[in-house]
């Protein structure tokens, strides 16, 4: 199956047509490194020729995963980067030091809003934003189903937030980032982006499996569109689910959002209904944070129902570097939102300061 591999992903023929067919050598894949795990599982190393990926990211995913994708037996555990990316590649523009700066905040946990549910005005968004940034939290989302909606039209929500966040600013004396969500065509993405920016956003929140990632590694190339990126896994998790193939959650939230140019990686958190361990998230955590050729450290997320009873054991797993994604039951507090935010950061800075 592994040397079936090297072809299967590469020239998509057998090796033996190559002696009737004339292609450039080195094309095919190579087994790098073989060991057994298990009775009837494996551990399999291969490189392939970054001469197959042009400057497309979509290339590489094909070469990596595209044929190995219809197996019920592959998963991609990890990926190796080579001595040097394609050209043109530049990873994230930010990453945890730049939205450190932005935001001011540093030795603790970055903490995100979100605005939701679907359905209300931007009159109200904008109104719920105006509160949470009243309560000092560090960044303010769309929900990823936020979108271009007549009853919420996206620049009519975009101008009143950003104006809303701006004037709960000016009273707190602490910064706010706003990441309103891109979708659509990458027609649609681009001017959504552009707008977002020249009326006075922080970022754009983009969501991979429903655009694709190649969408998300074009917009992190583009000098004019260098808002830092927050990736949502809405879509990908079919990808993950299953420990025995596809893409192993390292790899889909951490690999390939830090390698297409995300600043902020979203997956969901372990202990909730869904199939993600503990150990899961910490090998997540490791592929945004560690070493990786030249690509700048991102921030991973604890989301999923986040509230004050889960912080001591989110500091214990991700230290410092994550983003804590605010669960819905903060807005349900007798205290209002405001007060409601304003308490869950002080206990965050409290207990983050041990970690």
């Amino acid at each position: 199956m592994a040397e079936r591999l090297c072809a299967d992903q590469t020239i998509e023929a057998p090796p033996s047509l190559l002696r009737t067919c004339q292609i450039p050598e080195g094309l095919l894949g190579r087994v790098e490194d073989f060991a057994r795990e298990e009775e009837s599982r494996h551990q399999v190393r291969i490189s392939f020729p970054v001469e197959l990926f042009g400057q497309s990211f979509a290339q590489m995913v094909h070469t990596l995963f595209g044929t190995a994708s219809l197996s019920s037996q592959i998963q991609v555990a990890d990926i190796h980067l080579p001595t040097q990316l394609p050209e043109g590649w530049p990873g994230p523009r930010h990453g945890i030091r730049g939205i450190r700066k932005k935001t001011d905040v540093t030795g603790r946990p970055l903490v995100c809003a979100v605005l939701k549910p679907l359905g209300l005005s931007p009159e109200a968004l904008a109104e719920l934003a105006h509160r949470f940034a009243l309560g000092g939290v560090d960044i303010i989302k769309d929900d990823q189903g936020l979108g271009d909606h007549a009853f919420c039209p996206f620049d009519e929500r975009v101008r009143r937030c950003v104006a809303s966040i701006h004037d709960a600013t000016r009273s707190t004396g602490r910064a706010c980032l706003y990441f309103p969500h891109v979708v659509g065509s990458l027609e649609d993405i681009r001017n959504q982006a552009q707008f977002a920016k020249l009326a006075g956003a922080d970022g754009i929140l983009l969501s991979p499996g429903l655009v694709g990632y190649q969408t998300l590694h074009d917009l992190s190339r583009h000098a004019t569109e260098t808002l830092p990126i927050m990736s949502h896994p809405a879509f990908l998790g079919t990808y993950s689910i299953n420990p025995e193939n596809g893409l192993a959650p390292k790899v889909l939230y951490g690999r390939f959002p830090r390698l297409t140019g995300a600043d902020i990686t979203i997956y969901p958190t372990y202990g909730l209904n869904f199939p993600i361990s503990r150990l899961n998230c910490a090998q997540i955590a490791s592929a945004c944070t560690e070493s990786w050729g030249p690509l700048l450290p991102i921030f991973p997320t604890a989301a999923g129902r986040m509230g004050e009873d889960r912080i001591r054991e989110m500091c214990e797993l991700y230290g410092h570097d994550c983003v804590f994604i605010l669960g819905s039951q903060i807005r349900e507090s007798p205290e209002g939102i405001a007060a409601s935010c304003e308490h869950f950061m002080q206990s965050l800075s409290k207990i983050s300061a041990a970690y």
